[in-house]
């Protein structure tokens, strides 16, 4: 396994994988991040997946009589980088995930239906037959960044982002899809919404998803939607 080790401020180490977005290189942070909590080190705070890296924070105070915490925790990683075969295969859950598609839930689904040539329709059936994986999540808390669009109905982001963008909302930007997990600012293409709540604190797992799941989106009508909100 080929990567890098950094430090990430005094209680964290960055580590560098192959510079590309592929399943490949997902499949290579997966593993190692597993491999790691699987071990669940006593310093271990938490585990952050990126595209092609993952975040390892520790808690100096469990370091405490270590001469140099991060030579430390560096030196185990490497060892445990050692022992992560690649593979192209990782342990992953499916999460289905309703959409309602369209109309006032979808403002820009005409929008990447006129970009990519087709109907709405195809457009709909298309983005329910991705092969989708989350990568990681960012920007806002459990918003996730989905590879695995079908490129023809890759579109652009919008040249004037709307200041509010309702949770939920399910979005394009380039080849990757994602949903809205709070309202935010954003310029994703709008091609429908989820009655499902991303992001959570009443829940015991604040988010509903994870860097490495699978995603399965399937439409409902507005009023499926309606009764699921209620």
């Amino acid at each position: 396994m080929n990567v890098t080790y950094h430090p990430l401020g005094d209680q964290a180490v960055l580590i560098h994988f192959k510079q590309e977005v592929s399943r490949e290189v997902l499949a290579e942070v997966q593993n190692l991040k597993q491999a790691i909590q699987e071990d669940q080190p006593e310093w271990l705070y938490e585990a952050v997946p990126g595209y092609a890296s993952i975040a390892i924070h520790y808690d100096l105070v469990k370091l405490i009589h270590e001469q140099d915490p991060y030579e430390t925790v560096t030196t185990y990683l490497k060892e445990k980088a050692e022992t992560v075969k690649s593979s192209k295969d990782f342990k992953q859950r499916t999460v289905k995930i309703p959409v309602c598609y369209g109309g006032k839930l979808g403002p820009d689904l005409e929008e990447v239906a006129e970009h990519a040539g087709i109907s709405a329709e195809e457009v709909i059936k298309r983005h329910q037959h991705g092969d989708y994986t989350v990568y990681m999540l960012g920007f806002a808390p459990g918003f996730p960044y989905i590879g695995g669009l079908d490129p023809s109905i890759a579109a652009p982001r919008k040249n004037n982002p709307r200041t509010a963008i309702p949770a939920g909302s399910v979005g394009i930007a380039g080849e990757q899809t994602g949903v809205y997990s709070i309202e935010t600012p954003g310029g994703w293409q709008i091609i429908g919404r989820t009655p499902e709540k991303l992001f959570d604190l009443q829940r015991d797992e604040s988010f509903l998803l994870r860097a490495g799941d699978r995603i399965e989106f399937y439409s409902i009508t507005q009023k499926e939607f309606e009764e699921w909100q209620q």
